[in-house]
This record gives C-alpha cells, structure tokens and sequence, in this order.
C-alpha cells in the first residue's frame, strides 16, 4: 500500500483554531507553521487525555479530507523530534491513515509553558471525562502554583465549577472504575457519590445511578433529609395553570396547605 505523502489538501491552507492558538501565539511569540514527518513527532507523556476514544471517524475524515487542523508542537533539540502539545488525536488518526507529514504550528517553548499549554488546551475541550478533567485541573495546580481562582480564570470557568471538579479526585481509584464500568459519569451524579460518606454508600448510589432508579436531585436530598422540599401541585381540569407551593420540610398537614393559600390569596387581594 502507498504512503500519502500529505496531510492537508492542496486546495487548502493551513488554519489553526482561534480558541487558543491565536492566543498562545498573541502572549509569547510567534509561531511557525510547516509540514513535518510524523517520525519526527511525538506524543506528550503529560498529555490529560488518557482516553483517545474512537478514532474511526477521524481516521476516515484525514484519509478523505486530510488533516484539517494544525498539530501545535515544540522542538527537541536534543532529539530533532517534535512534542505534541495539542492534537494528539489527529497524530494518532493520521498514523492509522498512512500519512508521512503532518502540518503543524511549531512554538518556541519551554517544558513549563509547554505542560501548561498543553493542559489548559485540553482542559478547554468537551470530550473529556469528569475524572481527566479533575486530574488536569489538579496538576495545572500543583505544578504551577495555581490557586482556583486563578485556574477558573485562566479556563474561562467559575471558581466554584473548578472546586467542584477537584473534589472528584477524592473518590477511591475503585469507586471511579465502578463509575466507568456502570456508565454513571455524569459530573452532577459524580459530585452526589464524591459527597457519600462511606465507599458502602458511594457503590449502592452508582448502583442506583446505573439502574435509573434514582434522579441527581434525589440523591441529593437523601443526603440533606433537612433540606428536602415537599410540594403541593394544582392543576384545573382545564390546564390553564400550573399552582405549586413548597414547603421546606417534611409532613405538611393538609391545614398547613390551607393556611398557605389563604396567606397568597390575602397578599393578593390586599394588593388589588
């Protein structure tokens, strides 16, 4: 079988995506963009996507198309290789492909900069799990001294979204290969088994998470029995509305729904 010699179409150019590699390049520098030979790129060992998922749509998309977006790399002097910072699905799609070049955007940086880039990079895209997220978030951290505020910062998040996601990484390594085996990863049903106190709890509420038989709401307030909310719901034979009146605790009385409704309609009528 004949190796394809290009990895982007003639008819096209180059182009990078906006989203943060105009900005990379706006901070520090610029970059270059080339074609270089996928023997001479290598994948990141820091890289926060374990996962690279299914491939075989990308793979059939670069074998049609090409590769229709940039890898962003850095140079190796030591070993004239270049390290992926960004693309590595596109790396690993184009190697099924056959292809012998890819086009890449070659930036000058160091090992810092590039750990960073390459985690906030991935830290900005959709397709990773709940878990990845949490454990990129945590070196982006520890590795650059970075307080939450400052990390929801420089993602774009807000910070209370990013403590939410680092209270993952509290849930035991078998209590999350349970979660994947069952399909529950999910970040709001993740945060209820992260708040579980006993790993007992956690296994029966995945269980009941992977069965259905339980909503993130629910388990919610099974844990906070205090706060739960009960309701009291009319709907005319009509359906022209909807009434509901909640109450912040549990046993209302149907006196108690009464007096709740005289109090609405009193407000009501005093304000006419």
């Amino acid at each position: 079988m004949s190796i394809r010699r290009a990895g982007l179409p003639a008819t096209l150019k180059m182009r990078h995506n906006a989203h943060y590699v105009e900005e990379i390049i706006s901070r520090s520098g610029a970059a270059i963009g080339r074609m270089i030979p996928i023997e001479q790129i290598q994948p990141n060992a820091d890289q926060p996507r374990k996962d690279k998922g299914d491939l075989r749509g990308l793979i059939e998309s670069v074998r049609a198309k090409g590769v229709l977006e940039p890898l962003l790399v850095r140079h190796l002097p030591e070993s004239d290789k270049y390290m992926i910072i960004s693309g590595e699905r596109r790396y690993h799609a184009s190697r099924a492909a056959g292809l012998a070049e890819l086009p890449c955007i070659e930036k000058d940086a160091d090992e810092a900069e590039t750990l960073e880039l390459a985690l906030i990079e991935n830290l900005q895209r959709k397709d990773l799990t709940p878990f990845e997220e949490a454990d990129g978030l945590a070196a982006l951290g520890d590795r650059f001294a970075m307080t939450h505020d400052d990390i929801a910062r420089r993602l774009g998040k807000s910070r209370s979204s990013i403590t939410e996601s680092l209270s993952l990484r509290a849930i035991p390594d078998e209590i999350k290969a349970l979660c994947i085996e069952t399909g529950v990863l999910s970040k709001s049903q993740l945060l209820q088994v992260a708040r579980q106190p006993t790993e007992t709890k956690m296994r029966e509420l995945i269980r009941r998470f992977g069965l259905g038989t339980v909503t993130r709401d629910q388990a919610r307030e099974e844990r906070n029995p205090e706060k739960k909310v009960r309701a009291f719901r009319f709907v005319p034979p009509g359906k022209e509305f909807t009434l509901v009146v909640k109450f912040r605790r549990n046993n209302i009385q149907r006196e108690e729904i009464i007096r709740a409704l005289r109090e609405v309609l009193a407000k009501l009528e005093s304000e006419t």
